[in-house]
């Protein structure tokens, strides 16, 4: 591959090909860096700039693949190496959804709230990226280019839109029963409040398991988080306890962006903690870690969700 363009075959291995086979042609050069699929999850499509705490997204289901590529010795820039790809696209048929650059973005917080490969397969640079979005039928794509020094780097990701159908057992038998949670488990934390506060008193620290972030987002959906209602009847129960969120994320971008983030995430559920449960704002504070206490690996998908997530951990009770 290497001195010589070539076609890129969009196609999801083992799951339902899409409507027409979605080819491109990177410049030469360009190398695989690294490869995602599933034949079933969900996605959350950017069609939009973030504005204050969110963005526009499409909330979209089916098989989906993610491929990074990286453009060594490549001096072209951005608008140039997605002009030609979204090119392309629109020769194959394909409907712009939304197109930005960097700043018109968002910024920092469109690209974290972006699902990217991992560094150093998907370099992004804070200051120099691209996105755009585009669709054919039930077929999605979202490109994401940005630069370093010397190379370009080019992430594609494609959905292809479809109806998932649960897998049924043939033996009624062999579906999964309901067992009573393990002492501080995740399900305990939500079933019950006094295994939460056992639990935050003997281990000092509990983590708000319920709580969901996709990759770079910061703010809370509007459900209701049963961690949180028990983090706050603690806290109402011990007027005198202090306790600190501590925000963790995966390794996807720098250090810096990520304990940021991290703290961001701990700011927002304090915020929800006060004005939805009524808790002493005295009591909680905010804090990040980044990356630097990861519980999964950051080299797959499953391990980077387990990473973000936000601890209450206890420091004091004061009684």
């Amino acid at each position: 591959m290497r001195g010589a363009a070539f076609v890129l075959m969009l196609v999801l291995s083992g799951a339902p090909a899409l409507a027409e086979p979605l080819n491109l042609t990177l410049p030469a050069g360009a190398i695989q860096a690294d490869q995602e699929s599933s034949p079933a999850t969900s996605y959350a499509l950017a069609v939009g700039p973030w504005k204050g705490d969110s963005m526009q997204t499409l909330a979209l289901e089916g098989a989906r693949s993610d491929t990074a590529w990286r453009l060594r010795a490549n001096q072209n820039t951005t608008l140039q190496l997605l002009a030609t790809l979204r090119e392309q696209l629109a020769q194959a048929g394909y409907t712009m959804l939304y197109e930005c650059d960097t700043e018109a973005c968002g910024g920092f917080d469109f690209r974290y709230a972006l699902d990217l490969l991992p560094e150093p397969a998907m370099h992004v640079d804070l200051g120099d990226f691209r996105y755009f979005a585009a669709h054919k039928g039930n077929d999605y794509v979202a490109i994401t280019v940005s630069r370093s020094s010397e190379s370009g780097f080019v992430q594609i990701t494609t959905i292809s839109v479809q109806d998932v159908t649960p897998i049924v057992p043939d033996n009624p038998l062999a579906i999964p029963q309901q067992s009573a949670p393990l002492p501080g488990s995740a399900a305990a934390t939500a079933l019950s409040p006094s295994v939460f506060a056992a639990q935050l008193e003997s281990q000092g620290s509990v983590a708000l398991d319920d709580l969901d972030f996709a990759s770079g987002e910061v703010a809370l959906g509007s459900r209701e988080y049963a961690s949180l209602k028990d983090l706050a009847s603690y806290l109402s129960d011990h007027p005198k306890a202090q306790v600190v969120l501590v925000g963790h994320t995966d390794a996807v971008g720098s250090l810096a962006a990520n304990i940021a983030l991290s703290k961001r995430r701990a700011t927002a559920v304090r915020a929800k903690l006060i004005a939805d449960f009524a808790a002493n704002p005295a009591q909680i504070s905010a804090e990040g870690a980044g990356y630097l206490a990861p519980r999964a690996s950051n080299l797959t998908k499953e391990g980077r969700e387990k990473n973000r997530r936000v601890e209450v951990v206890l420091t004091s009770t004061q009684m």
